[in-house]
């Protein structure tokens, strides 16, 4: 009896062995699994980060330091936009534009297509006084970017421009009645009409996304009527520009 009690406890510490020489494994097993999951978090996040400034580093390299988003650059980066959204948008009348025309160094340099005010400031050069559009600023000469009669043309009337898409009726015998060609006129006119609309908005989208330029506000009437307004006759280089009837028949 006294021998069996003495053994058991071996046998129990024997146990006790085997159990301790079989726990690490599973567990080593269990890491394994948790690691074989992929990349964590925190991994995607260093990913992420490397690719992002690689690609910055590469715009700024191929864009001569010019920019670091590949010519994008956002409103809220650049000190002019952000100050005109905080001070709010801008309106003038035509009589209170006509001092943003750079003659006062003091004041911004305002160009307007269409009624929108847009902000030429960084480019006196061209914009300034003496530079080669400096006519265009202070005033919505919206006709002219249409006609392109910088001279006779410096006014957002664009009454009768359409005239400058209307075919020149230089064919006498087409052999159509007037009733066709009254019909023939109507519909060039909607086109043309249509034209002039197109030709406008390339213009204000073109200093709307200008990365120097940007809108500021609105021009607003001043109540000031015009009692010599009426249908402007089309300059002298703008009716050479229109298209002739004889040439289009000549291409169909």
């Amino acid at each position: 009896m006294s021998e069996l009690r003495q053994r058991q406890p071996a046998t129990s510490a024997g146990s006790d062995r085997n159990a301790e020489s079989t726990t690490p494994p599973r567990q080593e097993r269990r890491a394994d699994r948790e690691e074989s999951h992929g990349p964590s978090t925190l991994d995607i996040i260093r990913i992420i980060a490397t690719l992002i400034l690689a690609s910055c580093g590469l715009s700024y390299y191929i864009t001569n330091s010019e920019s670091l988003l590949w010519g994008y650059r956002p409103w809220f980066t650049r000190w002019p936009v952000v100050k005109t959204y905080l001070n709010g948008p801008v309106n003038l009348t035509p009589t209170e534009l006509s001092l943003y025309n750079g003659s006062d160094p003091s004041l911004p340099i305002y160009l307007v297509v269409n009624g929108s005010i847009f902000d030429v400031s960084a480019n006196p050069a061209i914009y300034g006084p003496g530079g080669s559009y400096n006519f265009f600023t202070g005033r919505d000469a919206t006709r002219a970017f249409v006609t392109g009669c910088f001279k006779e043309d410096l006014t957002s009337d664009l009454i009768g421009a359409e005239e400058l898409f209307v075919p020149v009726e230089d064919v006498e015998d087409e052999g159509i009645t007037s009733a066709q060609k009254k019909i023939r006129r109507e519909r060039e006119v909607r086109l043309a009409r249509t034209a002039v609309e197109k030709t406008v908005d390339r213009w204000e989208g073109f200093f709307r996304n200008h990365k120097k330029y940007f809108q500021v506000g609105r021009v607003v009437d001043d109540g000031v009527v015009d009692v010599e307004k009426g249908k402007r006759v089309l300059c002298e280089s703008a009716q050479k520009q229109r298209p002739k009837r004889s040439a289009m028949k000549e291409e169909e």
